[in-house]
């Protein structure tokens, strides 16, 4: 008996010092980086960052891709694992084919859509060629600030729904058919079968993908500065910025505290709102 109560921890204790060593005591040193000025406690950090010209701007755009892109990419996950469900031959290949993007990396997908989007680009080679623009548009500049946001979520959308889609395809694919198929009896519709049975039994699938998909889209950052650079300033780059081109350690602290911050005040939200019943606190 003593032996099955020690084994659990026993087998997490691997994990445990690994995230302890690798994230834990980087985590304390970043946060106390952040409130250090001069060798004591001070928001001092903080202040400068408010100050800083790009600040505001990186926090409006950072909020932007995430509030548009990590909606847009839950309703095209679902989409896509309803649609595999119903797919009798060739499932594994038609996933295979849509998690591809999992396999690339930011940088490289950014490069992808650098090279569709840019003045010379195959977007404009296609347009001029069927007469639609009469000369090279610029997309990606700061005077085209709506289509350079619209680049950005479309390239995040390529890249990354694919992981909202690994994980809710898993969660449909424990959907009982039999409800579905009793629903379908009584007449149930396939809006409301959807609605009413599957969206709730993939709760749990839905806030582990938005879960993991929000914490990763505030972190975004290579794809942003090849197609925007400082056109697009995010919280991310501003960090990097103030890290390596400024040489100020603790105002780029300060940024990756703000971006954890909000990520962990996301994750509580969706911990909230999307808990089951099961999970629920009394």
């Amino acid at each position: 008996m003593r032996r099955g109560v020690v084994t659990p921890y026993l087998l997490i204790a691997p994990a445990t010092a690994f995230l302890g060593v690798l994230f834990a005591v980087p985590l304390a040193q970043t946060v106390a980086l952040a409130f250090r000025a001069n060798g004591s406690f001070s928001f001092g950090n903080f202040s400068r960052m408010a100050g800083d010209l790009n600040f505001s701007d990186a926090v409006t755009n950072t909020f932007e891709v995430v509030l548009l892109a990590v909606p847009l990419q839950l309703v095209l996950a679902l989409g896509m694992a309803v649609m595999l469900r119903h797919v009798r031959h060739g499932r594994d290949i038609v996933l295979w084919i849509w998690s591809i993007p999992l396999g690339i990396s930011d940088l490289a997908a950014g490069l992808v859509w650098l090279a569709i989007l840019n003045d010379r680009g195959y977007l404009n080679t296609l347009l001029f060629h069927f007469g639609i623009i009469d000369a090279p548009r610029s997309w990606l500049t700061y005077e085209t600030p709506t289509a350079l946001l619209i680049a950005i979520v479309v390239a995040e959308l390529w890249r990354a729904t694919a992981i909202v889609l690994v994980i809710v395809a898993a969660g449909v694919q424990l959907v009982p058919k039999e409800y579905g198929e009793a629903a379908e009896v009584f007449g149930a519709t396939p809006w409301q079968r959807f609605v009413r049975i599957t969206l709730p039994l993939l709760r749990p699938s839905i806030q582990t993908a938005l879960i993991l998909r929000t914490v990763l889209a505030f972190e975004m950052f290579a794809t942003v500065m090849t197609l925007g650079g400082r056109n697009f300033p995010v919280l991310m780059s501003e960090a990097f910025n103030w890290q390596y081109f400024q040489q100020d350690y603790g105002v780029a602290a300060a940024y990756a505290v703000v971006v954890m911050a909000v990520s962990l005040a996301a994750t509580l939200v969706y911990l909230r709102v999307l808990r089951t019943p099961a999970a629920q606190l009394p």
